[in-house]
């Protein structure tokens, strides 16, 4: 490759750079481009630097430039620091990495800027306190007035219950992956990883290109995003040492919030929580009310909530990617949306559709999750 594209660029310098992000950045903000920098004479990343580092080959760019073809056949995203898409928050983290690789059920805006994300982590070998607490915490977090986004990470225990209670409980989910996307880990959930994809807010991410597998190194960047894109994280159960501490710690450091549930002193899967309250690097909480209370998501303000312009932008795009474009599917939803409440024969008229025809549509979008019906077959969009 001889034209130097940026986003190939982009994608190769975050390759290279991906353990020390903030060296990435540097030479971003030396060169002003990633392409300038790519073109740069390796001696001067060094001198820059201050640190021997890996130069960019012919051989990466070639394989940065397949792999966001590959990305784009797929419709997975690469996505770079300075892109509309990429998560606000985690911009502001000084070691945010240069770009990420995403996989989305609807547009990011909706997942990452409209709603706060809060983490939910915890110790793979979660105890039944634990599995119990994890789900009433994410219902209480599903009820509150401003249902966030939980983000974990796709791991065995509380992740995966982080995970499972917010597509049951209908809250948007972000998966945050210590290997690329084309390999799920662990691969026991890749039916989880589908149904969070396949979710109008769930997300997989991760900074590894494809082909990453998961070794020990990766889960530490893997926890310095989770806490990057959240304002809060909540530990659930912790040992003395475990990646669920490393996310908090790194929470801490991005001065943002951080909650541990306490449990028995003489529990060894409880000791990090009791710790990390007992240093005050967390806060405690008492049950599920307590914690939204302490994260003002029952305020007044409902801050984060979206307009109608973007509920229906978002709405669209859910049925437009089920049934597409053309299809008078997305008009019936549309309608719904337009005609919250109203009755079939109301919405059949606004659509100057029969009511024969009405009714069929309802039910295959009823069918498919996008409206519920009540018992007076009053319509309303599923958000």
């Amino acid at each position: 490759m001889e034209d130097f594209n940026e986003r190939v660029c982009l994608c190769a310098l975050n390759r290279v750079s991906g353990n020390s992000p903030i060296s990435g950045r540097e030479l971003l903000e030396h060169y002003g481009s990633a392409s300038a920098a790519v073109q740069a004479p390796h001696r001067e990343w060094e001198e820059l630097l201050g640190v021997p580092c890996e130069h960019i080959s012919q051989k990466i760019l070639d394989e940065s430039a397949a792999e966001l073809e590959k990305l784009a056949a797929e419709g997975k995203r690469f996505i770079g620091m300075d892109e509309e898409d990429y998560p606000t928050l985690l911009r502001e983290c000084p070691d945010c990495p240069l770009g990420l690789y995403v996989q989305s059920g609807g547009p990011l805006a909706g997942i990452f800027e409209m709603r706060p994300c809060i983490a939910v982590v915890g110790t793979r070998d979660i105890s039944p306190y634990g599995k119990e607490w994890c789900r009433r915490i994410v219902k209480a977090l599903a009820d509150s007035d401003t249902p966030p986004v939980i983000v974990s990470g796709l791991a065995f225990g509380a992740d995966a219950i982080a995970h499972m209670s917010a597509l049951e409980f209908g809250i948007g989910t972000v998966g945050v992956m210590a290997t690329g996307l084309d390999k799920i880990y662990p691969w026991r959930h890749v039916p989880l990883a589908g149904q969070i994809v396949d979710s109008p807010f769930g997300a997989l991410v991760t900074d590894y290109p494809y082909g990453t597998s998961p070794v020990a190194l990766n889960f530490v960047r893997r926890n310095r995003i989770i806490a990057g894109l959240c304002r809060a994280t909540v530990v659930i159960e912790s040992k003395s040492k475990g990646g669920s501490l490393l996310t908090a710690k790194y929470a801490v450091d991005y001065d943002r919030e951080v909650y541990a549930l306490p449990g028995r002193v003489d529990d060894v899967r409880s000791e990090g929580c009791n710790s990390l309250i007992a240093t005050k690097m967390a806060e405690l909480f008492v049950d599920g009310e307590d914690l939204v209370r302490r994260l003002g998501l029952s305020s007044s303000a409902r801050p984060g909530r979206m307009s109608p312009q973007q509920r229906k932008m978002l709405f669209k795009d859910r049925l437009v990617r089920r049934y597409g474009e053309t299809s008078s599917l997305v008009t019936l939803g549309l309608t719904v949306l337009d005609k919250r409440g109203a009755g079939i024969e109301d919405i059949a008229r606004a659509c100057c559709r029969s009511y024969t025809d009405t009714l069929q549509g309802l039910a295959v979008l009823q069918a498919d999750g996008m409206v519920t019906m009540d018992l007076l077959q009053r319509c309303s969009p599923a958000l």
